[in-house]
């Protein structure tokens, strides 16, 4: 067993001065406000000896504010090798999937693991405890299953369980170009080449300690007469696809299909609890009514939609209309689950022209609880007994924070990932105050392999 005494924490939607958790087997077994936070010899951090409690054993003290971990619910791990490398030309979305292809055709399993783990660890010291990774890249270059076909799988498995993250795996199906075109060039390594083979592929990879889920990458990739396959696959398990990220997009699905994206996936069964519309930049209000019918998830990424310029989408009337909303980093132009949270309420602000769309504690929840819930992990995502321990304890005094509360608008409108100080991750530390050049140095190490 182990405890905390944390200085100050965010608890049942509030934040509280000292507050006392043990952990045991990677669960809170006691979460108590007790008030205060006496210094040892004036300085409390997890290095001290710690704090006597009744029992007579000792909590290791955190200072700053402590938060539930964070959930990534939309990763692409390879494009974390774009950053800085395509800020260079004026273009779209699509002249960036060019770019993104490129990375692509260059990784091999060894390669893949080397980068996802470097990329996890990112994610975990800015205090992501699980994330959702929407896997497409399956096979070897010419579209050859490995001897494994699940290898490149197994080397996401692997890196996570490394950097100390839980993962979700959304093995994706993907079999078209675009709209009844034929995969060519780096594609041919994203499909199976058709549904069956799709399935039992993703029927032969274990669970081996993570959630497994699948993907549909989008109505333009996958057929519609294959969706209700995949859907019927992941009965129970989490469902995410791509939905209306780009206008063009949807202007060719209503050419094919005489629908919209939304209304193609409602018609085939693959809207439900468990399905989540990542992006749903580009919604009708017909859309936004059928994601809200089975009270689906719309996974927002708003540092590559910003980046991407993709557009702005409709987070408040989502989230009143009943479609729980979650974040993700997606393309990783940034990893900071603290932007990616403003970056909903800051964006919607330029839309409207008006302030006030979310409150930090909603904004709390979307990145943590309901996170934490679209991947499958619904015992994780808040500091309460029972649930796994995750903690994220951010500074208070940095040059950012110092002087704006230290609660939950100091999180959520101040704070950065630069910030964070502590991981914990179902018990175990996962990162510590300083560990950020060691990270930096595998990603560094890690790209630079992938490039040369």
């Amino acid at each position: 067993m182990t405890a905390y005494l944390l200085e100050r924490a965010l608890v049942d939607g509030a934040v509280h001065d000292g507050v006392l958790v043990e952990i045991t087997d990677g669960r809170f077994t006691r979460v108590e406000v007790v008030g205060g936070f006496p210094t040892l010899s004036g300085v409390a951090t997890p290095d001290n000896v710690g704090f006597p409690r009744p029992t007579g054993e000792t909590a290791i003290p955190l200072t700053g504010l402590t938060l539930p971990g964070f959930a990534n619910t939309h990763s692409h791990a390879f494009h974390r090798a774009l950053r800085g490398r395509t800020q260079r030309e004026r273009g779209t979305f699509w002249t960036w999937r060019d770019q993104m292809y490129a990375v692509a055709d260059r990784l091999d399993p060894g390669t893949y693991f080397d980068l996802a783990r470097a990329v996890y660890r990112e994610m975990v010291a800015a205090g992501m405890t699980a994330v959702g990774e929407f896997h497409y890249l399956h096979h070897q270059p010419d579209g050859t299953p490995y001897a494994d076909p699940n290898e490149m799988s197994h080397a996401l498995v692997a890196a996570a369980r490394e950097a100390g993250i839980r993962l979700t795996l959304l093995d994706t199906c993907y079999l078209s170009a675009g709209f009844g075109e034929p995969v060519a060039g780096v594609q041919r390594r994203f499909s199976d080449g058709d549904v069956d083979r799709w399935r039992e592929r993703v029927d032969a990879m274990p669970d081996d300690g993570v959630v497994l889920g699948a993907a549909i990458h989008s109505v333009r990739a996958v057929p519609a007469e294959a969706m209700p396959a995949v859907a019927e696959w992941a009965q129970g398990r989490p469902l995410h696809v791509h939905v209306s990220e780009q206008v063009a997009e949807n202007q060719a699905c209503v050419a094919t299909y005489a629908r919209t994206p939304t209304e193609l996936l409602a018609d085939h069964d693959v809207l439900g609890p468990m399905t989540t519309a990542v992006h749903a930049t580009h919604l009708v209000e017909d859309d936004v009514r059928m994601l809200a019918e089975p009270g689906a998830y719309a996974g927002f990424c708003p540092t590559t939609e910003r980046d991407l310029g993709d557009g702005i989408g409709p987070g408040r009337r989502l989230h009143e209309a009943g479609v729980r909303l979650t974040l993700g980093s997606d393309s990783h132009a940034v990893v900071d689950p603290f932007e990616e949270m403003r970056a909903l309420e800051l964006d919607e602000r330029l839309a409207t022209q008006q302030r006030g769309h979310w409150t930090a504690t909603e904004l709390l929840d979307v990145a943590t609880v309901q996170g934490h819930r679209s991947l499958g992990w619904d015992d994780a995502g808040a500091i309460a007994v029972g649930q796994r321990a995750d903690l994220v304890t951010v500074d208070t005094t940095s040059p950012r924070t110092a002087g704006s509360g230290a609660d939950e608008h100091t999180a959520v409108f101040a704070a950065s990932a630069a910030d964070v100080t502590h991981v914990v991750t179902d018990g175990r530390v996962v990162f510590r105050q300083g560990d950020g050049e060691e990270v930096g140095r595998e990603l560094d190490e890690a790209i630079g392999r992938l490039w040369s």
